[in-house]
């Protein structure tokens, strides 16, 4: 394993990880999922990390799995190849990544004088030795560069440092809560992204062709496995320690995006209280642990029953999420029958870890 470089004049400031959850030790959806591989844009287990696939025929698992690299994160995101897929379209793709928010990008300068060099590093190890790519791809102006890294059987640390991208003025990230950069895995591509060469040296305009060149593909055996872990995208020339975290901070962080709330399996897990507002239809608060990115969808729910406090409980038939806002909303949920109108309501989960309530505010 190769560690960082180490300079005594670099300072590791606490929070200088534009990742959010890096060590892969935050999976509130799933630890782990299989048959994927049709599913666009999304994320399925580790915590803002999203796979994006275009067109291809291969089916992949994706995993939190406990097998890190000793001292940096006892965590890791696996992907395994169960369907190959040898015969490349050339609009084919697979992309795992994080796309970052343009107001948590601000400290890069970039597009502006005065912008600063960033450096990204990671740890990787595959079933056998590969070529994949990393690529910064600037969503906000559509200006990319890609560096080719490959992998072999034991954990090894990647780092990248990107030149100061000045430009002409013209390019710097959007102060705000959308997308502004997409930091991107490459590991499967078609012609389309192929059939140029690689942009290796600045920040440039982009072309499609020029994105993923000369990467192998994770489709090509159903024995390839790709294991990452210890991701961290920094300001400055120099790829320092990977940043310890505690557990919480991570976990809010991720809870700006999405929020899932699960049954524990030995008692009901308390929702919200409220009224019914019919014998059918009842209303209650529900507050989010931090502030959300934006207002939430409601993206999932199973095992929601409402009370209505008078030892009378009824399975719901539908869950909605009104009038949210970034800190809560109200939760709507409707039953058969039974409830008292007026009367004061209680929604929980069943006493059961196949319960659950998730909302979402993601990228």
């Amino acid at each position: 394993m190769t560690r960082a470089r180490t300079n005594a004049n670099v300072t590791a400031a606490v929070g200088r990880n534009m990742i959010i959850n890096g060590a892969m030790n935050v999976a509130q959806k799933s630890a782990s999922v299989t048959g994927l591989g049709a599913n666009a844009n999304s994320t399925h287990t580790v915590d803002r990390w999203k796979t994006n696939l275009g067109s291809t025929a291969g089916r992949f698992t994706m995993t939190q799995t406990a097998d890190g690299p000793n001292g940096i994160s006892a965590n890791c995101l696996k992907l395994d190849c169960t369907t190959a897929d040898t015969s490349i379209a050339a609009g084919e793709a697979f992309i795992l990544h994080q796309p970052i928010e343009g107001q948590n990008l601000q400290r890069i300068g970039k597009g502006v004088a005065g912008a600063k060099q960033i450096t990204a590093s990671f740890y990787v190890k595959a079933s056998a030795a590969f070529t994949f790519a990393l690529e910064l791809f600037d969503e906000d102006n559509s200006r990319q560069i890609s560096k080719l890294f490959t992998t072999t059987t034991d954990w090894v640390r990647h780092e990248f440092t990107i030149a100061a991208d000045v430009d002409d003025g013209s390019s710097p990230f959007d102060d705000d809560n959308a997308i502004s950069l997409d930091f991107n895995f490459w590991i499967h591509a078609g012609t389309t992204f192929t059939g140029g060469t690689l942009n290796t040296a600045a920040f440039a305009n982009n072309t499609n062709a020029n994105r993923a060149v000369g990467i192998d593909s994770f489709f090509s055996n159903t024995n390839n496995n790709f294991f990452l872990t210890g991701v961290q995208l920094e300001v400055g020339p120099v790829a320092t320690e990977f940043e310890q975290e505690e557990i919480s901070v991570t976990l809010s962080k991720c809870q700006r995006y999405f929020h899932q709330i699960q049954g524990n399996g030995s008692a009901t897990t308390a929702l919200a209280t409220g009224l019914c507002n019919s014998t059918t239809v009842a209303f209650g608060y529900i507050k989010f642990p931090v502030t959300m990115r934006s207002a939430p969808t409601l993206s999932g729910s199973s095992g929601v029953t409402n009370s209505d406090l008078n030892s009378y409980t009824v399975a719901s038939s539908a869950v909605a999420i009104a009038n949210a806002d970034k800190t809560g909303g109200f939760l709507s949920v409707t039953v058969s029958s039974g409830l008292t109108a007026l009367r004061v309501n209680a929604s929980q989960l069943t006493a059961s870890t196949g319960s659950f309530i998730a909302f979402t505010a993601e990228l």
